[in-house]
């Protein structure tokens, strides 16, 4: 697998041009993943305490829209909407910004969503973060969704090459998980051991939506900072749990983390100056956002965590 992923966390901890940034090193990583890119940026969106932004995939039919807004008014007002529209398909990507009395209400709403009857796929919800994923290149998925105007403190991104799964939005990284607030993950290797670490998460009532190996990154990591391990510590975990060529950036409120199968399978790499500290799968990537003297390779089994 070839994917490519990328990290940018900045050090004053004040909102930067973090869509415009990540889209550049997503973009010198384009090589990397043709199939489909993602962002996750994360510390401009300024929504109130249960607010939450949901992006839902509907098939360009007005009977649809209407329906999957009905459902969200029975539950909550919709504060604000908008509509991205495909040229590619026969299909859209509403966002709507709702209000919940608590989080542990967001996934049944979502789950409600999705259980729609025509083409309705919930793509994400969120808090403190911005999701945008899609099928393509990465410069049309910046134009198409505006990224280069989304503010953040910290960002992680990915350009995927699809040996496994479908190739559509859902399947792009980053994916997310709601077992704890707004947890999303970008991979890139194969999780050879996976239905090992799939079943004893799914006996304690974690649900999968997909096959996908990255699903259960993400799972697996909110499992154990729900379980009170810091970032730190849960990745370390994975590195000695997970089997298999991978390398993967955590996003999470306070900041990002990387780790790197032990036997260093997947390429890695790292800097930083008095501004910004960057993580990417090739130095290129990089470069697009710091000028560097010296990048450091990310070891065999190496965990990085920065948080703000």
């Amino acid at each position: 697998m070839m994917c490519g992923i990328a990290g940018i966390v900045y050090k004053d901890r004040k909102v930067h041009d973090a869509g415009k940034d990540m889209g550049k090193m997503l973009d010198a990583l384009q090589h990397r993943g043709p199939d489909s890119a993602g962002f996750a940026i994360y510390g401009g969106l300024y929504l109130e305490e249960n607010e939450y932004n949901i992006n839902i995939q509907i098939n360009q039919d007005p009977y649809l829209i209407d329906k999957v807004k009905e459902l969200i008014n029975q539950e909550t007002p919709i504060k604000s909407d908008k509509i991205f529209k495909s040229q590619e398909d026969n299909t859209m990507v509403y966002r709507a910004k709702i209000s919940l009395d608590e989080f542990k209400q967001l996934n049944p709403l979502l789950h409600k969503i999705d259980n729609i009857d025509g083409d309705v796929v919930v793509l994400n919800g969120s808090h403190s973060f911005e999701m945008i994923k899609d099928i393509g290149q990465v410069k049309d998925i910046v134009e198409k969704y505006h990224v280069n105007k989304i503010k953040g403190t910290h960002a992680i991104g990915h350009t995927r090459f699809s040996t496994e799964s479908n190739v559509d939005r859902y399947h792009a990284h980053p994916f997310q998980t709601y077992i704890i607030k707004d947890v999303t993950v970008v991979h890139n290797g194969q999780i050879t051991n996976y239905w090992k670490i799939r079943d004893p998460l799914e006996r304690k009532g974690h649900v999968f939506e997909t096959n996908n190996d990255t699903e259960c990154l993400v799972h697996y990591i909110a499992d154990k900072l729900d379980q009170g391990y810091s970032l730190e510590e849960a990745l370390h975990q994975s590195v000695e749990d997970m089997d298999g060529p991978f390398s993967y950036i955590i996003g999470t409120p306070e900041g990002i983390g990387i780790a790197k199968d032990r036997l260093g399978l997947r390429p890695g790499v790292m800097a930083e100056n008095d501004d910004i500290f960057a993580i990417a799968s090739e130095e290129v990537s990089l470069r697009e956002v710091m000028d560097i003297q010296d990048v450091e390779q990310i070891s065999p089994g190496e965990v990085r965590v920065y948080e703000l």
